[in-house]
């Protein structure tokens, strides 16, 4: 996680991780208009595709990367606490100026978690599905990697900042 996780409010750049998942996921929607369209045909198919496959194989996925975005938006969470930072998620929706920078924190933090979920749903694709389709690899890997670390991350600080201000002056943290 070392270099992936902001310090202080300086800008923050993408790192090499985070940059190969943003250029998978542009290829993955690429490839995937090109390949099936925008029809109502496939965005009924890929409702369907989406909602199914909690109950398919490699089900473990849907507790696994959650988890791991989880992990990472506690530690995060108690960071921005120990920081005095506002929240993640308002703090990248009310300050443009922070956007780009809190943006590209949230996807260095879960680079990894996103690429492989990435990779666990081409997987489960070719052996399920027996096809691909790679706009659903994205919302998959999106909404079980880097949706839980955004919802959870500004809950943890808050949490962790009424803790910390809280406590009383005689203890020691």
């Amino acid at each position: 996680m070392g270099d992936a996780h902001m310090s202080g409010s300086a800008p923050q750049k993408l790192g090499i991780l985070a940059r190969l998942v943003v250029g998978c996921v542009v290829v993955f929607i690429l490839a995937g208009i090109l390949w099936h369209g925008i029809t109502a045909a496939t965005l009924q198919r890929f409702w369907h595709d989406l909602i199914a496959r909690p109950d398919a194989p490699m089900r473990f996925r849907f507790i696994l990367q959650p988890l791991m975005a989880a992990a990472a938006a506690i530690h995060d969470g108690l960071k921005d606490a120990r920081a005095g930072r506002p929240a993640y998620f308002w703090r990248m929706l009310r300050n443009p100026h922070e956007r780009a920078a809190r943006l590209n924190e949230g996807l260095n933090a879960t680079a990894r978690i996103v690429l492989l979920g990435l990779l666990m749903d081409v997987i489960y694709q070719v052996l399920v599905l027996r096809t691909f389709y790679p706009n659903e690899s994205v919302v998959t890997a999106v909404l079980l990697a880097f949706l839980p670390y955004v919802i959870l991350r500004g809950p943890v600080r808050r949490i962790a900042g009424r803790r910390r201000d809280g406590a009383s002056p005689h203890q020691v943290s």
